[in-house]
């Protein structure tokens, strides 16, 4: 073997960093996309916001598309700043950059970060720029503050208070004691000298504080803790009889035998029933800590002249311009520096990506609304199976495009906000020779579920039967797939008395 020198021809494409940015902007959520832009903001001067706090009127507009768009929305012209002034000797972004989408996969950038349901927050009042509105969480008073704040008006000795304040430290996020009494033992000082009666005394203590049934140590206890401290009474008396010792036939609506074992009829065991489901399983949930988190929508569907139409939102939209000052510097003095000439080639792709963003989700969508017309006039029943292929071919992208467009998108609509991949789904043949979506299929089954005889609740296969009579053919096991998405419980469970 020697050496040899060789020609070779081939093709493969570069992710430039521009390219790179473009694709992933796509894929980010609107969350995502603000945080990624207050991040560049923090490091590129030659970026702003438009209608920032330096807002003088005197900046250079470069963000045209988003403007317009929000024009288009809302029926209204929006600032644009000083048009005379633009940025010179910048180069422009390649037209053929939706191309460069279809040709790049999803591995080629690597995952997306995972998706926080949160929104971003409103435009900020320019008519006030000293006023500083933020958001604040309601302060919310902890289980444990409730419980000791009762503890503390109790006539207790100081022992006393001590184990009670030892339980209530035991006790988890829903109010139960998960935690034998005699693991709480090695907690406490040997010199104390604590017997396990003292901790059981505590216990019971803690199980007279409100809310009620706090301090159980399983579910029948929690439930009895709530049923004594109602009035007496035959209800509750068959209640109690249900909850101690019979919950297990409850729950699997053997309402037969449970009649023979507390020797009722019907209508009592029917009061005595729903007394039972009325009791909360959870005592301390009310004390939770609840994080409320909101979307803000991309695009929104109005029905305009008797047709759907799909518009970006304005809200989700961040405005973006080049900064006059920095642009004039390099202008003036051009061999300054030549980081500000990176940095404001970098802040006019930013912007040019941005909007590429936006249009193409506009794209996608205005062909989901087109496909799923029937959705928006009658509702899931009427919802046609599609696929990202579909929508692929029509608008002459990639289906990896046309995936990360759909994915943490969402559109606000007349019967609420779905996320753009809702509309997608898998098909299921029909008789005719149709097609019917698994979303409409999911529909039928919860409207003939909810329109069923409780007493003779229907069985999968008697759903399967019902479809098949509308010219839908699905199988017993894939109506019970659906069932158990949709959290129906199974027919003997369905069952009352």
């Amino acid at each position: 073997m020697k050496p040899s020198l060789q020609l070779r021809i081939s093709q493969h494409l570069a992710l430039t960093p521009q390219l790179q940015q473009s694709i992933r902007l796509l894929q980010l959520s609107t969350l995502e996309l603000n945080q990624e832009i207050e991040r560049i903001l923090l490091e590129n001067p030659m970026l702003e916001r438009e209608g920032g706090e330096d807002d003088d009127g005197a900046v250079a507009p470069v963000a045209e598309a988003p403007v317009a768009l929000a024009e288009e929305f809302s029926g209204e012209s929006l600032p644009r700043g000083d048009e005379e002034h633009e940025a010179p000797g910048v180069t422009e972004m390649p037209d053929n950059i939706s191309d460069a989408y279809e040709s790049v996969s999803d591995d080629d950038i690597g995952e997306a970060a995972e998706w926080r349901n949160e929104g971003s927050s409103g435009s900020r009042n320019n008519d006030d720029e000293d006023a500083d509105f933020q958001e604040f969480q309601a302060a919310t008073t902890s289980l444990r503050e409730h419980l000791l704040s009762q503890i503390a008006l109790m006539p207790l000795t100081d022992r006393d208070r001590a184990l009670v304040q030892l339980v209530v430290e035991a006790l988890d996020d829903d109010g139960w004691l998960n935690q034998a009494l005699d693991e709480l033992l090695p907690l406490i000082p040997a010199e104390w000298d604590v017997e396990l009666e003292e901790l059981e005394i505590a216990l019971h203590h803690v199980q007279n504080l409100d809310p009620v049934g706090i301090g159980a140590r399983n579910l029948q206890e929690c439930l009895l803790l709530q049923l004594r401290g109602l009035p007496e009474g035959e209800v509750r008396q068959l209640a109690m009889g249900i909850v101690d010792g019979n919950l297990e036939l409850l729950a699997a609506r053997d309402f037969a035998r449970l009649k023979r074992r507390l020797g009722c009829n019907d209508d009592a065991l029917r009061a005595a029933q729903e007394l039972v489901c009325s009791l909360n399983p959870r005592p301390a949930a009310q004390f939770a800590d609840t994080d409320t988190r909101y979307v803000i929508p991309d695009v929104v569907v109005r029905k305009v002249r008797g047709a759907w139409s799909a518009s970006l939102n304005p809200e989700a939209m961040p405005r973006l311009r080049i900064h006059r000052v920095y642009a004039d510097i390099l202008q003036n003095n051009r061999g300054v520096s030549s980081s500000l000439s990176s940095q404001l080639q970098e802040a006019r792709w930013l912007i040019k990506n941005v909007q590429q963003r936006f249009d193409t989700i506009l794209r996608v969508s205005q062909a989901i609304v087109d496909r799923q017309r029937q959705f928006f006039d009658h509702g899931e029943v009427a919802m046609r199976p599609l696929t990202l292929r579909e929508i692929a071919e029509e608008l002459e992208l990639h289906e990896s495009t046309v995936s990360r467009v759909t994915t943490q998108k969402y559109m606000a609509t007349a019967r609420g906000v779905f996320e753009l991949k809702y509309f997608f789904g898998s098909h299921v043949s029909t008789d005719t020779g149709g097609a019917c979506s698994a979303t409409a299929i999911r529909a039928l089954i919860r409207q003939l579920v909810a329109a069923e005889d409780s007493k003779k609740p229907l069985s999968d296969a008697r759903i399967a039967e019902l479809l098949g009579q509308q010219g839908i053919v699905v199988a017993r096991r894939t109506i019970a797939k659906y069932r158990e998405s949709l959290n129906i419980p199974p027919v003997s469970q369905r069952k009352s008395i």
